[in-house]
């Protein structure tokens, strides 16, 4: 049996709920060689290194015609993937298989490449059976060097393996279990998400929304401008800087969260953290409504604020918030035309204003 990429992928739902209508035996083989594979590739170090013998290595090339606005999409289980772009109309593909076990388990590893009209498909191959339940070939990854034309769009994906690319200006969707994800100047991305990494994303400018998470590790988004943004991490810090976006959705279960950058008029901007300090470094400005609670932590802000009310209704009444005085569990306020919507919410942390 040969076992893919988007198989494994698959394989998580299959090994936690198999069909009821396959064949026991026929059932058990592939719980047993997905769910080794899943569980091995987690593991630091499961497929370089584990040996420790010589490195072995083996290349692969090949160039394919792809057009200048096609599709490419890359499926590995162990290696890093590394995506830039260049003149022309082929992709190139450069790999190098790599295992510090017996040199002959190169060879059970395979790289497929399906080209079609407008798309090119890269997926890596591990000849399983029954017998030896994938642990030969568990020491081999494969690193992957690709050139595409800068307007392709690109599809990659990793169980163990960070993903990188540069200057895509196609749509970009990249995902890896283990390992981080950097995307520099892919002003069309969709998608950035790991498990166990850090997300890292540079020079971003869309007309559209984007979307990063991770599980576990760190996310940092700098120079960014999109409409939307949306940022999910359950154990990590998320520091967001010099971004422009009309929405912004934050939610984090442990970790702290650094928002620095504009607000738009009539933007919303919505904080939700468990366990973290929520910090915001607003670059002038014109004005915001704000609601803001923490369980645990105070509320501060450098910004002279009217507490409750809104912009439209203020009365003399109003109490005016002193810069160093504004500190409470809950707070409804309001700052200069109350133009823009800051919900920021945390259980337990603090929440920080600021003029940046």
């Amino acid at each position: 049996m040969r076992v893919t990429a988007p198989i494994v992928f698959a394989g998580l739902a299959l090994v936690a709920a198999p069909a009821a209508a396959q064949d026991h035996d026929h059932d058990q083989d592939h719980r047993i060689v997905l769910g080794d594979i899943i569980r091995t590739s987690l593991k630091p170090g499961a497929y370089q290194g584990r040996n420790n013998g010589p490195e072995q290595t083996e290349h692969f090339s090949r160039k394919v015609k792809i057009g200048r606005d096609g599709r490419f999409s890359l499926s590995n289980i162990a290696g890093d993937i590394v995506v830039t772009t260049g003149g022309g109309d082929e992709v190139s593909i450069d790999a190098v298989k790599k295992t510090r076990g017996d040199k002959s388990e190169l060879a059970r590893v395979q790289i497929t490449v399906d080209d079609r009209a407008g798309r090119v498909d890269v997926r890596t191959e591990y000849d399983q059976d029954r017998r030896d339940r994938g642990s030969r070939t568990n020491h081999v990854s494969v690193d992957y060097t690709v050139t595409v034309p800068a307007s392709v769009s690109v599809d990659l994906h990793s169980i163990s393996g960070s993903v990188k690319a540069t200057g895509v200006h196609g749509s970009v969707r990249a995902d890896t279990i283990s390992g981080n994800v950097t995307l520099t100047d892919v002003p069309k991305l969709e998608a950035a998400k790991t498990v166990s990494g850090d997300v890292l994303l540079t020079g971003i400018t869309t007309d559209g929304d984007l979307t990063a998470s991770s599980v576990s590790g760190s996310l940092r988004a700098k120079g960014v401008k999109a409409r939307g943004i949306d940022l999910g991490i359950i154990s990590g810090d998320i520091n967001v800087s010099d971004v422009t976006c009309e929405r912004l959705g934050v939610k984090s279960v442990s970790g702290n969260v650094e928002y620095a950058g504009t607000i738009a008029k009539s933007g919303r901007y919505e904080i939700n953290a468990h366990s973290g300090t929520v910090r915001l470094l607003l670059t002038n400005p014109a004005g915001f409504e704000l609601n803001a609670n923490s369980f645990s932590g105070s509320i501060r802000s450098e910004l002279p604020l009217t507490i409750g009310g809104d912009s439209s209704a203020r009365s003399g009444s109003t109490v005016r918030g002193r810069r160093d005085a504004v500190n409470s569990h809950s707070m409804r306020a309001t700052y200069g035309d109350g133009s823009a919507t800051l919900v920021v919410r945390t259980f337990s942390g603090d929440i920080i204003i600021a003029k940046r």
